[in-house]
């Protein structure tokens, strides 16, 4: 677990991420109090709630944060919680919400049990090593806009589009198949979709099956980077895009239409419009849609432009920004 950690005095907003797969038969008796306590606090994220755990980003005040994750810990399910800690000086989010869903990251297959299946945990001091055995298979669990601004070594890239259309590619690899064992390493980014499918994976048999502990974002907090074997910048759901080694915030932007990182050259692209499409996207909607979308990105602006002159008025550093977590992982 990630202690409380001291802030520039720019830095007014703490960000606290955290998953734990745990067996919460009684998961929506915890939407109503867990919402109202972070209304109370301030505190602005998404925290989703399943019979096999939980998964959120909240981000606030510190305090409101903290108060936030002692009221979970105190909570018998959520007891050894852990969590990572990042500072913003600007407000990552604009609501909160707390949902009930099925899974607390969709991979679709039934009455698999992460809690007590997943792979055996490597830690990122360890990674190294066990990813430098050539018999080791290197897999990256995420998705294929993610692995495009940066992967390890060697890594396979399986080319999906979404988690749910992992299990259909490690079926087609072969590697659900006990009767042919491999040594498998699987990553991601803050170890919740690696440790569900390693569950996957060890639910048909297979033993020698382990994933990174803590994800890549683990990894860059804590290897060097003279000794890393990270290849490239790690995709974040929230607003820094992207981040380097030691987590610093990275150069790549965002779209706000399709949440997915700008591709190489999308800026000078006709394709692109703040708000409205990137070359990624361009195809995916139609003129209607993005007439609706030029709307909501101008009134975006007014509301921002707004909160600026207001802030400017009061001597506060102006609210912005938001974030969709699409997923985590």
């Amino acid at each position: 677990m990630t202690g409380p950690s001291t802030a520039a005095p720019s830095m007014r907003y703490l960000t606290a991420a955290f998953y734990r797969f745990v067996d919460l038969a009684d998961c929506a008796a915890f939407k109503a109090p867990l919402q109202a306590l972070c209304d109370a606090e301030q505190v602005k994220g998404l925290v989703l709630l399943a019979p096999e755990g939980i998964n959120s980003t909240i981000a606030g005040p510190a305090q409101g944060v903290h108060a936030v994750l002692a009221w979970l810990r105190s909570q018998a399910p959520f007891a050894y919680l852990q969590h990572k800690e990042s500072w913003s000086d600007k407000a990552p989010f604009r609501r909160m919400r707390v949902r009930v869903k099925k899974e607390i990251v969709t991979m679709g297959v039934p009455d698999l049990r992460p809690a007590s299946q997943a792979g055996h945990y490597v830690s990122a001091q360890d990674w190294n090593a066990l990813i430098a055995d050539p018999d080791v298979l290197l897999v990256d669990t995420r998705n294929d806009y993610e692995v495009e601004l940066g992967t390890f070594g060697r890594a396979i890239n399986p080319r999906i589009q979404s988690f749910a259309q992992l299990p259909d590619w490690l079926q087609a690899q072969g590697l659900l198949n006990p009767a042919q064992p491999r040594k498998v390493a699987m990553f991601c980014t803050g170890g919740i979709r690696c440790e569900k499918s390693t569950a996957l994976l060890r639910a048909h048999g297979l033993q020698e099956v382990y994933h990174l502990e803590g994800g890549i974002l683990k990894y860059l907090e804590t290897v060097a980077p003279e000794a890393s074997r990270w290849q490239g910048e790690c995709f974040v759901f929230d607003e820094r895009v992207s981040v380097a080694h030691g987590v610093q915030t990275g150069s790549h932007q965002l779209c706000r239409c399709c949440r997915q990182p700008l591709p190489p050259g999308a800026l000078a692209s006709p394709q692109y419009e703040p708000g409205v499409s990137c070359p990624r996207c361009f195809a995916l909607s139609s003129e209607t849609q993005k007439k609706s979308a030029r709307e909501r990105q101008k009134q975006w602006e007014r509301a921002k432009a707004k909160a600026a002159l207001q802030a400017a008025k009061d001597g506060l550093c102006p609210p912005e920004g938001q974030a969709a977590l699409s997923g985590h992982g």
